[in-house]
């Protein structure tokens, strides 16, 4: 006989109340199965519930295919997840793309699992695999949870969310893809992944010094992007061009025991670029490393 559960603390009964006075259902309160940790099984008021401000781009072509799927079915059946940061306010860290759904069948209601403590969303984000992430979108949630906490949590630094941020250049790109929806991430993802480390200090203090990375490597694309039009006007054009320099010029070799630092790297880098001969290059050249290459992001 499975034994009785205790009762819930007043917190979480306090959090199905507000739930009930926000004009929704609080329709269980259970341990999770895992943790053993508090939760609430609802339904809330469509109107009461919202994104994370830190949530990834929607993308319009997953929702169009899940809201195909939810009408065929006839049913929605998969809650989303959602904390409370205020009274009249549930904001979902996972399940952007089903309230979306939703929202187009004009549904009145949203069946969602409720997390008494707000700060999880942070950590649910990892959870969040309704959509596979591409390295835009994962660098995008990244920078905007960052930004998010360094105005919620000041006190901390990066080494506190490493899990949530989950690596360090995800932060540099972050900025890079806020200002370019377009930079071409995964071209300097490699490099950035051996020298890009979490900074010392508080958010607040370190996120200059992000942008500040950012803008070392934005530096780095430009003289980049010289050389590749170099390489048009030869004739040579191929879209694995930009990872062919810079496998050629990153001055991470192997053979290297020790790692240069992230100013080291970049500055030594643009240098590496710039003095690029363009003329030694053939188009057999380029398209014999694109085959070869290891596949990634």
């Amino acid at each position: 006989m499975a034994a009785r559960e205790p009762e819930p603390p007043p917190s979480v009964r306090a959090l199905a109340e507000q739930v009930e006075s926000d004009g929704g259902q609080a329709l269980a309160i259970y341990r999770e199965p895992v943790g053993r940790h508090w939760q609430i099984f609802c339904l809330l008021p469509a109107d009461a519930v919202a994104p994370t401000p830190y949530q990834r781009d929607l993308s319009p072509t997953h929702v169009k295919r899940l809201q195909e799927v939810v009408k065929k079915v006839g049913r929605f059946v998969d809650p989303i997840v959602v904390v409370s940061p205020a009274p009249g306010t549930y904001w979902t860290p996972n399940g952007h793309h089903r309230f979306s759904v939703l929202g187009k069948l004009k549904a009145k209601w949203i069946p969602a699992i409720l997390i008494p403590d707000p700060e999880v969303a942070y950590q649910i984000l990892a959870l969040n695999t309704e959509k596979a992430h591409n390295l835009k979108e994962r660098s995008l949630e990244v920078i905007r949870m960052y930004r998010s906490l360094a105005e919620q949590q000041p006190r901390k630094g990066e080494e506190d969310f490493s899990f949530q941020f989950e690596s360090p250049h995800l932060i540099t790109l972050g900025v890079l893809y806020e200002d370019n929806k377009r930079f071409a991430g995964g071209a300097f993802a490699p490099i950035l992944k051996r020298v890009d480390k979490f900074l010392k200090g508080k958010l607040p203090d370190t996120l200059p010094k992000r942008e500040d990375r950012a803008g070392r490597v934005a530096a780095a694309d430009a003289a980049l992007a010289d050389v590749v039009d170099q390489l048009k006007k030869r004739g040579i054009k191929h879209p694995y061009v930009k990872t062919f320099v810079l496998a050629r010029t990153t001055p991470l070799t192997r053979q290297r025991k020790t790692l240069p630092s992230f100013d080291q790297c970049f500055t030594k880098l643009v240098d590496n670029i710039e003095r690029f001969d363009v003329s030694a290059v053939k188009y057999t050249d380029i398209q014999r490393s694109a085959v070869t290459a290891p596949s990634g992001d």
